[in-house]
């Protein structure tokens, strides 16, 4: 893991000696031909989040020919969802619910705020991507997820995928839980595939 540095985008926003046209332009060298929506977000709506505190985009940054270049990013958020009862593996993840969710009876489901990982990519263009693989970026995304409950508290994160297996695995092998779907809201489903979203957390 070594060899990578991270920014936070709303650092760089921030630095009077860099701004937004200087994010701008490291963010217009991104590309993920993969993932469209990841891609969409980092050129249209980063800027505009993290100025408003929606949510935080890392940029991570590794060593190529003696500079450094964006070869990934991710974006993390505070977020509430909703798990049914019946949708938890086993004893042990109803215990865990019930350390850190809210359970309604009348409904049937624990009510949980933790962060969300909500978006997570491999910058694509002159080949970057190579310079790290997807274990190390969602390490890096969950290095920082501890960080932040190591001050306020939690056990658990949250993310949303499209249904394709090979994303599923993925985070199925990075120790995450299949719970639910959601489906698509309407201004998802022209840059996502499918009509849900898979719905995994994991115990940190």
């Amino acid at each position: 893991m070594s060899g990578y540095i991270g920014f936070n985008l709303r650092d760089i926003l921030s630095d009077e000696t860099l701004g937004e046209n200087a994010a701008k332009g490291i963010l217009s060298s991104f590309s993920c031909p993969l993932n469209p929506d990841v891609e969409h977000f980092l050129h249209n709506v980063a800027i505009e989040f993290s100025k408003q505190g929606i949510s935080s985009t890392h940029l991570v940054m590794a060593s190529f020919k003696n500079t450094y270049v964006l070869v990934g990013y991710f974006t993390l958020a505070n977020k509430i969802f909703c798990i049914d009862k019946g949708s938890l593996p086993n004893r042990k993840w109803k215990s865990r619910m019930a350390k850190f969710g809210q359970f309604d009876k009348t409904i049937n489901r624990y009510t949980i705020s933790a962060p969300l990982i909500g978006q997570l990519g491999k910058n694509y263009a002159n080949n970057y991507n190579k310079l790290i693989t997807g274990d190390e970026l969602l390490k890096l995304a969950l290095d920082k997820v501890r960080e932040t409950q190591n001050i306020i508290g939690g056990k658990i994160v949250y993310l949303e995928c499209e249904q394709k297996e090979a994303l599923i695995d993925f985070y199925s092998q990075n120790g995450f839980v299949n719970f639910g779907l959601r489906p698509l809201d309407r201004d998802e489903t022209n840059k996502l595939s499918g009509k849900a979203l898979v719905q995994m957390l994991r115990y940190m």
